[in-house]
């Protein structure tokens, strides 16, 4: 959902990849920023959280480049939208290559959310101790929701190559499709309910049909 392809700006990002921003990237502001009702302290803490949460999703794509560069896979680009991001290559790895390029992308936010979580506790003062915070628990819900076994959430994509390690191939799509497609059905109630509760959300929604496809998946 909203996955842009065609970039509205350009620049280039650590280890010289290409970083392109989308126009659906201003769903994010416009959903965290309150431009109206906020006092002037309250919008400076939307603006440090939005800032905080694409810089967020910035870092989980640069570490899926870095799986991809470490293992002499060339990246493309890396892509920020309103849904999130993606990181491209420029060419097919292998299954294995994808172990560490798929993983990489959570393994970040899960550092960052140890890390910026330590720091919050070492700080006396409220403010400082707030974005720390905020950093911890933002990179928490992302590493969380990535590993959601869904397509094209990481944790989808390292679900099947779990599988591909247990099963035949196609019964791994097939498994990892009906895993998918019954998260793919919950999905929307459940973020609604994360936006209620924590005031995260993200513009991505799963394909039931995509699910239902490698469900249905049959080897020539």
């Amino acid at each position: 959902m909203f996955q842009d392809q065609n970039p509205i700006a350009e620049f280039r990002g650590a280890w010289g990849v290409p970083i392109q921003i989308g126009a659906s990237l201003i769903l994010i502001p416009i959903v965290f920023v309150d431009l109206f009702g906020a006092s002037p302290a309250g919008l400076m803490r939307d603006i440090i959280f939005v800032a905080v949460l694409i810089g967020s999703i910035y870092l989980h794509e640069l570490g899926h480049a870095w799986g991809c560069l470490i293992q002499g896979v060339p990246v493309r680009r890396i892509m920020l939208y309103g849904g999130g991001g993606f990181c491209e290559r420029n060419r097919s790895a292998t299954r294995y290559e994808q172990e560490l390029i798929v993983a990489m992308g959570p393994i970040v936010n899960l550092v960052l959310w140890a890390v910026s979580g330590l720091i919050a506790n070492m700080i006396t003062d409220p403010e400082i101790w707030w974005v720390f915070a905020t950093i911890s628990s933002v990179n928490l819900f992302l590493a969380v929701m990535n590993l959601v076994p869904v397509q094209p959430l990481d944790g989808g994509k390292l679900f099947e190559l779990f599988l591909y390690r247990i099963l035949p191939p196609g019964a791994a799509i097939r498994v990892a499709g009906g895993v998918g497609l019954f998260l793919s059905i919950l999905w929307i109630p459940v973020m609604l309910m994360s936006f209620a509760v924590l005031g995260l959300m993200l513009f991505f929604i799963p394909s039931p049909r995509l699910h239902w496809q490698m469900l249905r998946y049959r080897e020539a």
